[in-house]
Formats: C-alpha cells, structure tokens, sequence
C-alpha cells in the first residue's frame, strides 16, 4: 500500500515524539482520520466536545508539559471554533501547532461550502508561520517548520492541507531545483547577554537598598538561582500569575501575586522598594509596578521583542533567566537582611493571617474564600492547578500557595472564559499520574466545563492516577463582571446580563459515570474536598458560594478585612455583616479602571 500525504503526516509527529493530537473529526480532515485509523491512533486522536476545547486542551498540554501541544480540526467552522484557544496559546507564549484542513484545492475560490480563506484567517494568531500544503514534497519540511518555529518562538503555528492533497501518494522532496529538504530536532540554545551588560546591572542591583523582585513564567527554570538571588539581595520577591508555581509561597519573602489579582504585600514591595528586577514576565499593568522614578529597574528576559516595556528599565538583558543569573550572581555584593527583608516578611505573614481570618466569615450559604482557602492544606505535593478567569481566579491567586512541585496556570493575557476544565484534561495527557484540580466559576463551566466532563469521562480510565477534580463556585452570577459595573459605573447588578440559572453540576456528573457531590454549607467544604482528593475517578464538587462576597484590590486595606475577622471571632454577626459592606464599598472606590477586555479582567503574565 502506498503513503498516502496524511500518512506522512502522522509519521512526522511521531518523529517529532508528539504522542498526542487534541481535536474533533469533520470531513475536511477525512484523509486525516483514515491515517489515524492505519496508524493504530499513534500520536492518539483526543477527541475533545468541541474545537475550541481542543485547542485549550493542547494549551492545557503545552503549559504544564513543556511540550508542543497540537491540536486538529476541519475546515471552515471547525477551523473557526480553534482560534480563542490559539489565541490563548499565542499570548501566554505556549507552543501549539494546528493542523487544520481545508476543501479541495479544485474548489477553492469557487464560493464552495464551508470555503474559508484559511491562510487570512491565521495570519495573525499563527502570525511567524502559516502554510498550505498544496503538493506532497513541501512535506516534511512544512511540518518540521511549524514543529520547530512553535517550540523556538513559544508560539502558535499552522498548517492548512486541502482534503485532496491529503489523499495523494507522499513523494519526499528531491535533490533538485526549488525543492525544500528538512531535517529534525531543535537545536538547544541559552541566550546569555554582554558582560558589559551583565555589569550594569550588577552596578544597579548592589546600589539598592530596597530590591523588590518580579517573577513571570520566564524564570520557571530558574528557581535556585532566583533563591540564592533573593537572599543574596535580601529581596522580597513577587509573582505575575503565570509565574506563580515558579518560587514556593512557603519562602517568608515570597510576598505572593502582583497585580489586579495580586496580595497587598505584594503591592507594598512595589509602592516602597527603590530598586526592581522583573525576570521572565511581561507583566501588563503598570500602576502596580513602582512609580516613575523611585526605582532603578533591571529586566531580564529571554525575548528580545519583549523587552523594555512596561517600565523605564535601566539596564534590559536579553537572555535565558537561568544562564543570565549565573553570570549575575557573581558580580552581585551580598545585603544585610535588615529592615527591608524583615518588613517584606512581615507584611507577607500578615497578609496570610488576614486570607484566613476572611476565609472564617460567614457568607450565604458558602463563602467562596473560604471554599479555596480550606483546599490549601489539602493540595496535593505534586497537584496541577488550572483557574478560569472570573472570581475564582482571584480566589486562586489569594489563597493557594504552591508549594514543592506544585503546577499552576490560567488564561493569563487573553483571560478568556472557558479554559478551566479542558487545561486540566490537557494536562492529564501531560502527566496522567499526577493529580489536578479546577477552579471554575458557574458561568464558565456552563459555557464550556460541562460538556468536556464527557471528554473526561472518555479517557479518565487510561489515567495513571485517575483524580481529576473540578469545583464549581455556584453563586448564580457573573460575578467578577457584576463587581467591575458596580466599581467602574456605579451600577447596581444587571440581572438579564448576569443572573444565570442554578445548574446542578454534580447530578451531571454522576450522569455520565464520574463522581460528585453538591455542598450548600459551610460543614460540608472539607468533607467534600477530602472525598474528591480520595475518588477513583474525576469528580464535581458543586459549591453554592455567596455571591455578595467582593473581589478586593490588594491595594485596599487590611484593616476592614481584619474588622471583619475580629467581628466574627468576638461572635458579632451583625458587625461582621456591617464591615462586610464596606468592604464592597471600598471595592467599588479602589478598582482601578477598565481593562482590555472589561468582561474578563487579565491576569498578567
């Protein structure tokens, strides 16, 4: 039997080790699944519910793995359904190649159905590299470009293949005139930047006597050269929220997330400190960054079109996080641990003792901060975590610290709805013996999560360790959105836009063979936690959380948070329920102003 073009297609991946190809069939990608079929499903075919799940699941994938994710869909509507995912890979740097197909090369221009201009239609989301194949010899080299590209520039790739050309028999390229040979691998590489720019910031770092450090998902690689540089600098160091898994929070410095989701320790480090280094993170919002001015700023990052931005770096090295501290650290003269230290771990303490004192306030039924907060002891040493975007994503970012070889991500730049659930599917598919767990908000798991519980139902059994948990906080509303109208307009909530129904997410579960439990009091939180973590299958915890409980900007104050707790250990409800409303109040006096996109707040990165 000859080879056939999606024959060699699936061979290449295989070559390229890419075991598994997140996607859902549709007959522009027919030459495509028959390949499948003669290959035995090497890479595996995961069939998601829909396309956009798809390209989150290889999201999911590529962030937790370190590997491409790849991800398949029709043409037309099917190619479609990819872009939010692709765009959600793009813009938190992950690679993802798509594999996409298209109608035969004789229809197109023809106004044929389901006829998309596929190639304008990615330029921008698969912007350093979009081709249609459109003869069996630009193989292999199309797909070891798109592979290549993907890993080198952390970006999104694709490759359009007509449903005609996928049929035809493979013809390798030959030594002959316009022909394109390829070959695989990547070549490892580690920028480094000048020693003259080493040097400066060297200079920069020993002048200050406040250093504050920033982390992004860059310096993930880095972690022991970022611990012996905090100690070294006698730095408080904070995270941008895809950087959060990247230094433990049981570090007394580690003053926790930065930013409209961040920790108040966090936004005093940068309201106070006179020196700054970011590492790896291109971090959005600069309000929460120090005034111009107050500090000399030194950025690293291995992007040389990311640099410089968001700040008036001083000094700007362009280099790998881990390779550029080992040539920093030297040159750099060790601090007392004086004041500054001390203060940073102060503040840092205070701040976890307020999130359980905030956990511990009555709500109606279930207060949400309390729902995470209970989970934190609990986490698992080696759990994956994934948070939608909304008010859980707040929660996620105040309550849990990683610990140990804890994972962690969210939609951090494009902070779209829906990634929650499929991000964990993808990461089982990644590490299928560890355990992961999504917090997700009523209105995302309607939009998205529930349908791929089917996805998880498919494949849960081929799991090593089998526990995947998703928890619904069940308030009723689109709650982060409610908070920004009442902050940033003054409005009051907009029930046709924000009230959705009570669904009961743990029924539907057990619908479709996985377990689940709905909680409707405070008693039954832990309870419900302990039996999910301990379940032989994937599980919903369907938490009916009080959505009157605000979102509060770090850059509020502590005190009405610790008038509350005090309120509520003295037993005085009524004072409690009264502190409570000035907390809202004090939302809507604090948030800053809209963000890019206003119904889905960024994380940063």
């Amino acid at each position: 039997m000859s080879v056939k073009v999606s024959d060699h297609v699936l061979q290449r991946l295989r070559e390229w080790d890419v075991e598994h190809v997140f996607g859902y069939p549709g007959d522009g990608i027919n030459g495509l699944l028959a390949a499948w079929g003669r290959a035995e499903n090497r890479p595996e075919f995961i069939q998601a519910r829909h396309e956009e799940m798809a390209a989150f699941e290889a999201v999911g994938y590529a962030k937790f793995s370190g590997r491409v994710g790849v991800c398949a869909a029709t043409s037309g509507p099917g190619a479609i359904h990819l872009l939010n995912g692709l765009y959600d890979a793009k813009l938190d740097h992950v690679p993802v190649v798509a594999i996409v197909g298209q109608t035969n090369r004789s229809a197109m221009g023809g106004s044929y159905q389901q006829e998309v201009d596929l190639l304008s239609l990615f330029k921008d989301v698969a912007s350093d590299y979009c081709e249609m194949v459109t003869v069996p010899e630009q193989l292999p080299n199309v797909i070891d470009r798109a592979m290549r590209t993907a890993y080198a520039k952390r970006t999104v790739t694709a490759v359009i293949i007509p449903a005609d050309v996928q049929e035809l028999d493979y013809t390798p390229p030959t030594h002959a005139f316009k022909m394109v040979p390829s070959s695989l691998g990547l070549a490892d590489y580690a920028p480094v930047p000048a020693d003259g720019d080493v040097a400066r910031a060297a200079e920069v770092l020993n002048s200050g006597a406040k250093v504050a450090i920033l982390l992004g998902q860059g310096a993930r690689g880095a972690r022991a050269e970022v611990e012996q540089l905090a100690d070294t600098l006698g730095a408080g160091v904070a995270k941008a929220l895809l950087g959060k898994d990247v230094l433990p929070d049981d570090l007394p410095y580690v003053t926790g997330s930065v930013g409209l989701l961040g920790t108040r320790p966090s936004y005093e480090m940068m309201r106070d400190c006179d020196t700054l280094l970011v590492i790896g993170s291109s971090f959005p919002y600069t309000q929460f960054l120090p005034e111009f001015g107050q500090a000399r700023a030194v950025q690293i990052d291995n992007d040389p079109f990311m640099i410089g931005m968001r700040y008036p770096f001083e000094v700007n090295l362009v280099g790998d996080a881990a390779g550029t501290l080992k040539r920093l650290l030297p040159l750099l003269k060790a601090k007392q641990h004086g004041d500054w230290r001390r203060t940073v771990e102060r503040n840092t303490a205070r701040w976890w003792e307020v999130m359980q004192r905030r956990a511990a306030v009555d709500a109606d039924p279930i207060n949400p901060e309390y729902v995470v907060h209970s989970l934190d002891e609990l986490l698992p040493e080696n759990v994956m975590l994934a948070a939608d975007s909304g008010s859980s994503a707040n929660w996620y970012a105040r309550h849990l610290r990683m610990r140990g070889a804890m994972r962690g991500s969210l939609s951090g730049t494009l902070a779209t709805m829906g990634p929650g659930v499929p991000y964990v599917i993808g990461a089982k598919f990644a590490h299928s013996d560890r355990p992961a767990i999504a917090l997700v908000g009523d209105g995302a798991m309607q939009m998205n999560g529930m349908a791929e519980l089917v996805t998880a139902a498919k494949y849960w059994r081929g799991w090593q360790d089998p526990r995947l948990v998703v928890a619904v906080l069940n308030n009723q509303d689109l709650n982060q959105v409610t908070w920004e109208m009442r902050a940033m307009a003054g409005a009051p909530q907009f029930l046709p836009s924000q009230s959705i129904p009570d669904v009961r997410y743990a029924d539907f579960a057990r619908s479709v063979g996985l377990g689940g439990v709905r909680v409707e009091e405070p008693g039954g939180v832990r309870d419900a936690w302990q039996q999910a973590l301990a379940a032989d299958r994937p599980f919903v915890i369907d938490l009916r959380t009080d959505p009157a409980v605000p979102p509060i900007p770090p850059h509020a104050g502590l005190d009405q948070a610790e008038a509350v707790a005090s309120a509520v250990l003295h037993g005085d409800s009524d004072r409690a329920g009264m502190v409570r409303q000035g907390l809202k109040a004090k939302v809507q006096e604090l948030l800053p102003g809209r963000h890019h996109r206003d119904d889905r707040p960024g994380a940063g990165a």
